[in-house]
């Protein structure tokens, strides 16, 4: 293994750069939305509406129209996969995620152990398995049939249990842009009409694959970064098997980054125009060290104790809050001072976003700054 004094050193605002082009940040990619939510391996949908913003931030001319209908063709599906949360993934890799990340579900099941004393997770996998097939179901349908096996059970349990045993979607109208519908679940295969995996896809070739994958989304990044992202641990080897084909850099404090060599690495110089991300956004979640899109003076301001807020990258960092109203009125929030010129570009940014996701142009005044807490 060559010495770290060797690979080339990327600081921050090099790794930011990197970042943001991968991200489809730094300009609006022209791209169907399926090839997007494929090419950055889902997107985090914890609530109903930061796919469509996550979208919006990164391809030209998107509407949620767009993304709504591959929610309803079913060419996208809502399930926990990454970090054991729910992601919009394309069917395709919907299929092929959730095998791999089946280890996570295992350690997940194991807390439960004790409210499942008596309980065949054999037998519950398969019961649950046909009664979500048999119509989809609700979280709390799913925990009384399986009451009616085993009585003596913690309620929670039983319905963690089924959780992690199977691969279960939120079915539509849930997830749709314009609709309501509360959770309900059945079974990815069941959802796209597919059969049944016969053994987990979830090996070496599949870790390998999924490596190469994150690096063009997120790269560059250590193995500690996509060990954070995917909820996964022990991908060392799977890093150590693709060295060959890699780049491999450092960071300013030594730390080893893997890349693909012909990924693209802008300048540190390259311009990046402000974007409204929404809560949960992967940009801000898919790194061990953050401070490549989060100063570190600014470390855990995305929060209220456990409300999440919506985020604005200003020169491709996180440099403010902002909410969107229902009567399209878009709040701002910077946390430091900005130019005029940065000013002037965010309310552009902004009043784009109250266009095209609150139905109608942007009035006057359909932007101000202020706090989105006060």
């Amino acid at each position: 293994m060559a010495s770290r004094t060797t690979h080339p050193v990327l600081d921050t605002r090099s790794l930011n750069r990197a970042t943001l082009a991968r991200q489809l940040l730094l300009s609006r990619a022209e791209m169907p939305a399926s090839d997007a939510v494929a090419h950055l391996l889902g997107l985090q949908a914890q609530n109903v509406r930061p796919p469509y913003f996550q979208l919006h931030a990164r391809l030209a001319g998107f509407r949620p129209a767009e993304l709504a209908g591959l929610m309803e063709s079913r060419r996208v599906v809502r399930m926990v996969t990454l970090r054991s949360t729910i992601h919009t993934h394309t069917a395709e890799d919907a299929l092929a995620l959730r095998p791999l990340v089946q280890a996570p579900r295992d350690r997940e099941l194991g807390n439960f152990r004790k409210g499942l004393v008596g309980v065949d997770l054999e037998r519950l996998g398969g019961l649950a398995r046909a009664f979500v097939e048999a119509g989809p179901r609700t979280p709390g349908e799913i925990r009384e049939e399986l009451l009616e096996h085993w009585p003596d059970a913690d309620p929670q349990a039983l319905s963690v249990a089924a959780r992690c045993l199977l691969p279960l979607v939120q079915v539509t109208p849930r997830g749709v842009w314009g609709r309501s519908g509360q959770v309900r679940l059945t079974t990815v295969e069941r959802w796209l009409g597919v059969e049944p995996a016969r053994e987990p896809q979830g090996g070496e070739p599949g870790r390998d694959g999924l490596v190469l994958r994150y690096l063009s989304a997120f790269g560059p990044a250590s193995v500690k970064d996509m060990q954070v992202w995917a909820g996964l641990t022990r991908l060392r080897e799977s890093f150590e098997r693709l060295r060959p084909q890699l780049a491999v850099f450092r960071d300013e404090n030594g730390v080893e980054l893997f890349d693909l060599p012909d990924a693209p690495r802008p300048g540190a110089d390259t311009p990046a125009p402000p974007r409204f991300l929404p809560e949960f956004d992967n940009l801000l979640l898919s790194h061990a060290d953050r401070t490549r899109v989060v100063p570190a003076d600014l470390k855990g301001r995305t929060w209220t104790g456990n409300q999440a807020h919506c985020t604005l990258l200003v020169d491709g960092f996180l440099a403010g809050l902002w909410r969107l109203d229902a009567d399209g009125r878009l709040t701002v929030e910077l946390f430091g001072k900005a130019t005029r010129q940065e000013e002037d570009a965010v309310v552009a940014e902004g009043e784009r976003l109250v266009t095209d996701m609150a139905g109608g142009p942007a009035g006057a005044g359909a932007v101000r700054f202020g706090s989105i807490r006060g």
